[in-house]
């Protein structure tokens, strides 16, 4: 395939402007204008941690042994998109929180997925990965700020951008990535497998076990941090807080 890791890179710049337009400045759009209070908000902001638990057992029982990628990918972003459009037509704590909890387990298992494709698609994952990952970053930051600049960050506006975000993403995943197999087809179905534990042998190396061990500590604060920085700088009228937010990235 022609321009294969701009492909790639393409990929995840969109994938990550989905995650962004909403990550940063929901917990404002929940205070500020539903007026949910702080545990409410924090509680529709934990639907990221759920589904990111969840969401392995997706991967590994179904996308990985079943269906081609990139199709998976494109099912799932298209469902995602009218999660998100949902998002903006309910007010209530209960329906916020479902709609939200139903999207992130439609979209966080693609998280997973972007990363196996390029993976799977390039010659030297362990050189060719990192300058195609970085593109998610960039993809968050212009989306954090695009939201910010637009004065959407109080407003349901940041899920519609999301929503046509996926919408587009459902579209070039059938249209612009290659065709990926299923990469455990045919492999033995184990429990153990299908949550990911077989990978803790791998905590016998010390280089893993240590990357394992500060990735988790640092996600931490980084929760406290995304789920209610922005809500706080906005009670200090600070201006366009979530672009300003970014440079931290």
């Amino acid at each position: 395939m022609k321009f294969l890791k701009t492909r790639l890179a393409m990929m995840m710049f969109i994938q990550y402007v989905i995650w962004g337009a909403w990550y940063v400045t929901i917990t404002t759009y929940l205070t500020q204008t539903l007026h949910f209070t702080g545990t409410q908000a924090g509680l529709v902001f934990s639907t990221v941690s759920l589904a990111s638990l969840i969401s392995p057992f997706f991967v590994g029982l179904v996308a990985d042994r079943f269906f081609a990628t990139e199709r998976v990918m494109a099912l799932l972003y298209a469902v995602s998109a009218v999660l998100l459009y949902l998002v903006t037509q309910v007010t209530t704590f209960s329906g916020v929180f479902w709609v939200m909890l139903a999207f992130c387990l439609a979209y966080f298992p693609t998280v997973a997925l972007t990363n196996s494709i390029t993976m799977q698609s390039v010659k030297d994952p362990g050189r060719d990965f990192p300058p195609i990952r970085v593109l998610g970053t960039l993809g968050f930051i212009v989306a954090v700020s695009f939201v910010s600049l637009n004065q959407l960050e109080n407003n349901s506006g940041q899920f519609k951008v999301a929503a046509a975000a996926a919408v587009v993403m459902a579209l070039y995943s059938i249209t612009c990535l290659p065709h990926t197999p299923p990469p455990a087809r045919g492999q033995k179905v184990t429990w153990q497998r299908a949550v990911g534990l077989d990978t803790l042998s791998m905590m016998k190396e010390t280089s893993f076990m240590v990357f394992i061990i500060a990735s988790i500590l640092a996600c931490v604060p980084l929760t406290f941090y995304y789920s209610f920085a922005n809500a706080y700088l906005n009670d200090l009228r600070v201006p366009n807080a979530g672009f300003m937010m970014t440079l931290g990235q």
